[in-house]
């Protein structure tokens, strides 16, 4: 017998899972293809919210701004919200971790320890007050001697409200100035108190709580998420013995070896001072003067110059602690350390054309897709390794594992995961929680200590300072989201902004008046490695420091042909936006030591012979490496599928609605996010089934903003959309950038009409262009999703594009 149940409306489901544009009909869907906690609360914040602005569809009282009216000020308009979802900051508040939440907080000695519910502030059904607490009575107008008077300088509302704006600014960070975060947990594997007395992998299923900043590096605070760049990648985790900062980046080595030359790669790297040009770019004349003079960079440069510099996503690169560190356990016992950060989503990037393009699409495109993602419950996850080695396994590397700019391959010293981090909670506040959070270098644990690396050592101090500058003096670690969850008990006191009152007259130790507290834990706390120091006062680097391109060579053998091509495209467009013809000429030949092929491919694009080669620092024979697959990006293909990948579905008026909706709820069933794309926002009528609402524009969702197209049956609509010159350059960006591109029944016409071709430009058929009948759409879909989950068909690329 037939069900009469009735299945779930989906429409507008991808809205939803998304943070920009939506149908014009303000109905919510009925479901979001799939039912759990996070998807039913994200329907009831969205259905909460707009029934919480219709309540309000216009101001009523705003005629009592003006004339006589205004001498009597009558209360606000306000309406109740119903439901606290309605005016949350996100649908995850409640998720409860030690840090981010879990209810009240316990009585203790000092609640700036406890989690971060007793700093969260709401203001429903509130009164409007000053910062002093008194109710004010109107927020509209300044005080004046007469309606056409002049402004009284007693009005010390105004005077407030404008100087905590005029102040409401802090300095940016020199580096990594823009950035995205969230909260979550880490999860120990399994104990490793063999390596390490860190509390956070004392036993197998701990948790510790952590918040993340990713970030660009050379852009300011306003500047666009996908430039070609480093990431930085942040953890501070909130261990019971303290907050423990691994301040990485998404690459494993850095430009250069000690921090000497630090404030001179940035100062290269930032808008040349004259003209304050280029912003977030390495494209220009200072950075490559001061790289082509500096041949310790060329391993750094081999990585920049990869996809790893253009991410998708930060859910879809790797971490990295960069330097060397080392793990000590209970009984003093040391090892060398490097960790690893690996994305549970895999490792995938964008392409060049289509980052430039995204910029001006979407300049928030990477803090988007990390804030969707958290908020429909797909949870950002990685795992932590280990690469741990002993002091006489490190002398006998051919490089010093106290040198930033080398890595050590993982066919020498294999990875060993001891965790993973799962990022389930966005910040309720990006000033208070993302922009104020301080990590430093310095920030260790009693079971990891630092190594020599004359990079890391200088870290230890730019970064503290860096915070007192920033954050207003010494007490930043009181800020809530840098407080530990570690009791605090020390004799500092005062200071700028000071949150602790401390009781007791003592502030100093030793001391009898406070019986001899707070005292000093020995052999239980912090206690340094007692790391034997000789030589003498000396300004200079060890011989293994001088050689530079053994590693850069190994990146370049290790990747594929296609991420080579891409190597040498970014090579090409950086120095083409070179005016110094004699710094290209020696970046190409620092080249040379890396790879002939590389220089020759690199000086025939820039019309320039090839130069010597750039002489050598170091005269021992360049070690001879094996490529190392895990340096390829194809190397983490990932776990999670077409997971959070977005889908536009182009529609038209005359488009096979019931088609549409099918193959929309088998992609939301498959996990990923599909869009209804058209010409315009508004209902289209169909050719099969009830109309269809547009969630977003060609004009507001363009052609980068999603990894795959669905173009279904539907005469009428490839008609229309064939008229329509976005559409048609949306389906060939989409296809230029290698995305899967699926086409039913009437579909093929749109295609052809695009200039897509259905084979390689080896004649074979193309596996992401997929074509098929009405009939045949279940076994289509299919081979779409297979196609999707492989996020690209690098097959079809050509230089220069065919179409």
């Amino acid at each position: 017998m037939a069900s009469n149940k009735k299945t779930p409306s989906t429409d507008g489901a991808g809205s939803v899972l998304s943070s920009m544009s939506g149908p014009s009909d303000s109905k919510a869907p009925h479901s979001l293809g799939a039912d759990n906690d996070v998807t039913r609360a994200l329907l009831q914040k969205t259905a909460a919210g707009q029934q919480l602005a219709a309540a309000m569809a216009v101001n009523p009282k705003e005629d009592g701004q003006y004339g006589e009216a205004a001498r009597t000020p009558a209360e606000g308009v306000h309406v109740a919200a119903g439901e606290a979802l309605a005016t949350a900051s996100t649908t995850g508040e409640t998720t409860a971790s030690p840090k981010t939440g879990d209810g009240q907080p316990a009585l203790g000695e000092s609640a700036a320890n406890a989690s971060l519910d007793r700093a969260r502030s709401d203001d429903s059904g509130c009164v409007l007050t000053t910062n002093q607490g008194v109710p004010v009575g109107d927020n509209q107008n300044s005080l004046k001697a007469g309606l056409r008077g002049h402004t009284l300088m007693e009005d010390f509302i105004l005077r407030e409200k404008l100087t905590h704006f005029d102040h409401e600014r802090i300095p940016e960070r020199v580096v990594h100035a823009r950035g995205s975060a969230a909260h979550g947990y880490f999860e120990c594997y399994k104990e490793q108190s063999k390596h390490t007395r860190a509390a956070l992998f004392a036993k197998a299923g701990k948790r510790t709580p952590v918040f993340v900043r990713f970030s660009t590096v050379a852009g300011e605070r306003g500047s666009t998420d996908t430039a070609r760049d480093v990431r930085g990648f942040a953890v501070k985790f909130y261990t019971d013995e303290g907050n423990w900062d691994l301040v990485g980046n998404n690459i494993p080595v850095f430009f250069i070896q000690d921090a000497m030359k630090f404030p001179d790669l940035v100062h290269a790297v930032k808008p040349e001072p004259h003209n304050g040009m280029p912003q977030a770019a390495s494209a220009h004349d200072t950075f490559w003067d001061f790289a082509s003079l500096s041949p310790e960079i060329t391993h750094m440069l081999m990585w920049a110059m990869s996809d790893r510099a253009i991410p998708r996503s930060y859910r879809m690169m790797q971490g990295f602690g960069v330097h060397t560190f080392r793990l000590v356990n209970a009984k003093g016992q040391p090892v060398f350390c490097k960790f690893h950060w690996s994305p549970m989503a895999g490792t995938h990037s964008l392409v060049w054309d289509e980052a430039v393009k995204i910029s001006g699409a979407d300049s928030d495109f990477h803090r988007r897709d990390l804030w969707e993602a958290i908020e429909c419950g797909e949870y950002p996850e990685y795992e932590l390794a280990f690469q741990v080695f002993t002091e006489a396994q490190a002398e006998a590397f051919p490089f010093d594992v106290l040198d930033p700019t080398k890595l050590i391959p993982e066919e020498l010293v294999p990875l060993v995961p001891v965790g993973k981090m799962v990022l389930n909670r966005n910040p309720d506040n990006f000033f208070a929680e993302t922009e104020q959070v301080a990590f430093c270098t310095a920030h260790i644990v009693p079971g990891i200590d630092f190594s020599n690396d004359p990079l890391l050592q200088g870290r230890i101090h730019s970064y503290v300072d860096t915070q007192i500058t920033r954050l207003g003096g010494a007490n930043f670690h009181e800020i809530p989201i840098n407080a530990p969850l570690a009791p605090l008990h020390n004799n500092q006191r005062d200071g700028i902004h000071r949150q602790a009152i401390n009781r007791g007259r003592v502030a100093y130790e030793p001391n009898s008046l406070a019986g001899g507290c707070p005292f000093q834990a020995g052999a239980r706390g912090f206690n340094s490695f007692p790391a034997a120091a000789e030589g003498d006062k000396v300004r200079g680097k060890p011989e293994k420091f001088a050689e530079h391109y053994g590693q850069a060579r190994m990146f370049w053998i290790s990747q594929t042909p296609v991420e080579q091509d891409h190597i040498v495209h970014a090579f090409r467009f950086e120095l083409s936006k070179v005016q110094t013809v004699v710094i290209r000429q020696r970046i190409v030949a620092m080249l040379r030591n890396v790879d002939d092929t590389l220089a020759q491919r690199l000086a025939d694009a820039l019309g320039l012979a090839l130069p010597p080669v750039m002489p050598r620092a170091s005269l021992q024979p360049l070690p001879a490496y094996a490529p190392s697959p895990a340096l390829s990006l194809f190397f983490r293909p990932g776990k999670t599928g077409i997971h959070t990948l977005r889908v536009a579905i182009l529609v038209g008026p005359g488009s096979d609605g019931a088609q549409v909706r099918n193959i929309y709820a088998a992609l939301l069933a498959g996990g990923a996010v599909p869009r209804l794309v058209g010409s315009q926002l508004g209902r289209v009528d169909t050719s099969g089934g009830a109309p269809l609402d547009v969630e977003i524009s060609l004009e507001a969702g363009p052609s980068v903003l999603f990894d795959a197209v669905v173009l279904a049956d539907g005469q009428g609509a490839v008609q229309q959309l064939g008229d329509d010159a976005n559409a048609l350059d949306f389906l060939r960006l989409q296809y230029r950038h290698c995305k899967p591109m699926l086409a039913i029944g009437a579909g093929k016409g749109f295609l052809e009409k695009a200039g897509v071709p259905a084979a390689l430009p080896d004649g074979t058929p193309d596996p992401a262009v997929i074509v098929a009948p009405s009939g045949d759409v279940v076994k289509a879909v299919a081979a779409f999703k297979e196609a999707l989950a492989a996020h690209r068909a690098f097959a079809r690329e050509t230089d220069p594009p065919r179409v």
